[in-house]
């Protein structure tokens, strides 16, 4: 019998590195989970990884990754609000950009040279011409938190060429599903799923027929662990490759709901995005993966968590 595979994953206890660390546990591999905690999902990271509380960036987090030596490293911990960093373009830079960094070079001095980073789709693409978009499609963020992830991508790749790191950069699509946090500004699926068992109209922003690509949660991780022992590099989009309008998502969860309640209208906010989907291709070519799980039920699933979650039956 080989060897255990060996894997640090940063924000490993946030909503997608939860479940990607479960899944990598469940398949018999170690995990350490670098993770400073403000971004914790109510789960946290699982108990059989090793979690050490520290800034990716931080020496501590680079002691950490030596000693743990792992095969690979997933990158998942970043300020992840367009909104927020709308707001402190300068603040999202340093824990997304700055941090990326860090943690880069940390990889490399502890030998590390597979590195898989999560991305975005829609925030680099912006006002896509192509739908759904492709990795070759001329980057347009709109935001600062795209424009951060850009900026980690040519990092990646300048590392790639003058550091012989294998990077890949997973461009995600509006990812949902269990353990996503409902109390924020990001994340319609998971805020709607918190109004309506708390009570609450759900909200539709400016006519709710702008569209997303929805990608179920348990399906990322599996592109994560995926890219993880793939030596594939560059950029691949994580989606479904299909828009779902925002009114169609908001009203399948009223459905999941059992009806009977009706969305409050709020103003679009300021540049965003009319239209959002992903060629997910490359990534079926580069990694063998495909989306497995679809909207409806997708949606289902996470009303259902929800409502677990809050005791209601």
């Amino acid at each position: 019998m080989g060897a255990r595979q060996r894997f640090v994953v940063t924000g490993g206890a946030g909503f997608i590195g939860h479940h990607t660390v479960a899944a990598l546990l469940a398949e018999g591999a170690d995990v350490l989970v670098v993770d400073d905690l403000r971004h914790a999902c109510p789960a946290g990271a699982p108990g059989a990884a090793e979690l050490v509380v520290a800034d990716i960036a931080s020496a501590e987090a680079a002691a950490a990754i030596a000693r743990f030596k792992p095969g690979a490293v997933l990158h998942l911990a970043a300020q992840a609000g367009v909104n927020r960093s709308r707001r402190d373009p300068a603040g999202d830079a340093l824990v997304n950009v700055v941090g990326t960094v860090g943690l880069i070079k940390a990889a490399l001095d502890a030998g590390v040279r597979r590195f898989v980073m999560a991305s975005t789709g829609g925030a680099i693409y912006g006002p896509a011409k192509r739908l759904p978009t492709p990795e070759s499609s001329r980057a347009q963020p709109r935001s600062p938190y795209g424009a951060a992830k850009l900026a980690c991508e040519g990092y990646l790749g300048m590392f790639g060429r003058s550091h012989g790191l294998r990077p890949l950069a997973l461009r995600y699509g509006n990812v949902y599903g269990p353990l996503q946090d409902g109390t924020g500004e990001a994340g319609v699926v998971a805020i709607t799923c918190t109004r309506l068992l708390g009570g609450q109209p759900p909200v539709i922003r400016g006519d709710g027929a702008q569209t997303r690509d929805f990608v179920f949660v348990e399906d990322v991780a599996e592109a994560n662990i995926r890219g993880l022992r793939s030596l594939r590099s560059g950029v691949a989009n994580v989606g479904t490759g299909v828009g779902s309008s925002i009114a169609t998502v908001i009203g399948e969860l009223i459905r999941a709901a059992g009806g009977g309640i009706d969305p409050e209208s709020a103003p679009l906010p300021e540049g965003e995005v009319k239209d959002s989907a992903l060629d997910v291709r490359r990534a079926e070519r580069l990694l063998g993966w495909k989306p497995r799980t679809d909207l409806r039920s997708g949606l289902d699933r996470t009303y259902r968590s929800f409502k677990s979650a809050a005791g209601s039956f």
